[in-house]
């Protein structure tokens, strides 16, 4: 038996926490007796690369039967101001100290922003546990090195809550790439698909390959560079992909995209923020072709990319094996792919992935509850947030690359004892 972490009282929820787990209760006089059945009431956090906003997801799970459900209680998004999207979009930059200060800024920010969404709904004395992924500033896999703003600490005193951060860094410290790390909660929580693809500022896919193990990486950057291109227009993204259903494609400038050494490498493999920022687009600006043309083109790259990912994961799991006719490589996987995130809502890149998948005998899947395309991520962050606390596993080392599975993130005890 694990050794009794705390043992704490939820007089709004009738739950605890003994050794270590959140269980249910019933209380008759003076006497606990506790229930088979355990919810965990959590909170998840998530900022992407995009930067929109922080995705706050208060979500219940429970396991029966060895079987993890889950429910959206309340969501919202709390878009950044221009000063915090500045902020933070420029932290690679800082000296060493100007970074620490931000890391701890942004990590009472967080706290506030807590705060705020539980007053909003009402959720005092009922939030047991915070999963904080941050806002990912530097990722150097190959120096076993990643750095997510927001101090956990000081999430964790601003709410008086217990917190989970840091949840790449012991993935990276064995090897891996200490991305993806949503897969586990794909795998556990999402069991109706066997294909997953996440259109956020990278685009990323999480795949059962045909010997049945589970297989993830990133693609491509995604809605990071479409919006960058957009904003070229003054819009803040291109709604539904309207701009560039206008456009045509641009051969040359998407044969030089698709030629980038990235898409040759065979998985684990991860991206930085900085690949589509100071890689991919200046690469089209440099075309200096018309924004419609530019967004029709990197549509396609996306959908190419893609398809040529699904390849990759239907092979021996080397580079990628598919042509630019789209034949698919050897064991090629099919099914219903779960398609999430902000490129969701896009309906032409969802349109084009479903003409370049269609013959591959892949679904692209758009959820219909809103709360599962934009707030997945924040709803798996509570997920690794519990497995943590329940010291199970929560990163897949058939996905990073690791030289084992690994019990991922740092806690920070915000209650008094």
């Amino acid at each position: 038996m694990k050794k009794s972490l705390s043992l704490t009282m939820d007089l709004a929820g009738q739950t605890y926490i003994k050794n270590g787990t959140i269980v249910a209760l019933g209380v008759v006089g003076r006497t606990v007796y506790f229930c088979a059945h355990m919810v965990y009431k959590v909170i998840g956090l998530m900022s992407g690369s995009s930067l929109d906003g922080l995705d706050i997801a208060y979500v219940h799970l429970q396991e029966n039967a060895g079987k993890w459900e889950f429910s959206f209680v309340h969501t919202a998004c709390h878009p950044y101001t221009a000063g915090w999207k500045q902020r933070l979009s420029g932290a690679t930059g800082l000296s060493a100290v100007d970074y620490q200060l931000l890391h701890t800024d942004y990590g009472h920010y967080l706290g506030e922003q807590v705060n705020r969404f539980i007053a909003e709904h009402q959720l005092q004395y009922k939030v047991q546990l915070i999963a904080s992924h941050g806002h990912t500033s530097f990722h150097i896999p190959e120096r076993k090195m990643t750095a997510q703003l927001g101090e956990g600490a000081a999430l964790a005193a601003v709410t008086g809550i217990n917190v989970v951060s840091d949840l790449r860094a012991m993935d990276m410290a064995l090897g891996g790439q200490g991305a993806p790390i949503v897969p586990v909660g794909e795998k556990l929580l999402l069991r109706d698909y066997n294909l997953f693809l996440n259109l956020g500022g990278i685009a990323n896919m999480s795949a059962y390959t045909g010997s049945g193990s589970f297989v993830a990486f990133d693609i491509c950057p995604a809605n990071r560079v479409l919006d960058l291109l957009a904003s070229r227009e003054g819009l803040a993204y291109d709604k539904g992909g309207a701009l560039a259903a206008t456009g045509r494609v641009d051969a040359a400038l998407l044969g030089r995209i698709n030629a980038l050494p990235y898409y040759g490498l065979a998985h684990p493999k991860s991206l930085a923020n900085d690949f589509g920022t100071d890689i991919v687009y200046p690469m089209i600006l440099d075309a200096a072709v018309g924004t419609a043309d530019a967004l029709r083109t990197y549509v396609e790259h996306i959908a190419e990319q893609t398809r040529n990912a699904i390849g990759s994961v239907g092979s021996a799991g080397g580079a990628n094996p598919v042509g630019s006719a789209g034949s698919p490589g050897a064991g090629q996987i099919a099914g219903r792919m779960l398609v999430t995130g902000g490129g969701a809502y896009n309906d032409f890149v969802v349109g084009r992935l479903r003409e370049l998948l269609g013959p591959l005998n892949v679904e692209p899947v758009v959820p219909v509850v809103r709360d599962l395309i934009e707030y997945k991520e924040a709803l798996i962050m509570a997920f690794i947030g519990v497995l943590r606390w329940r010291e199970k596993n929560n990163v897949l080392a058939s996905v990073t690359g690791a030289s084992r599975d690994s019990i991922g993130g740092a806690v920070w005890i915000g209650q008094e004892a």
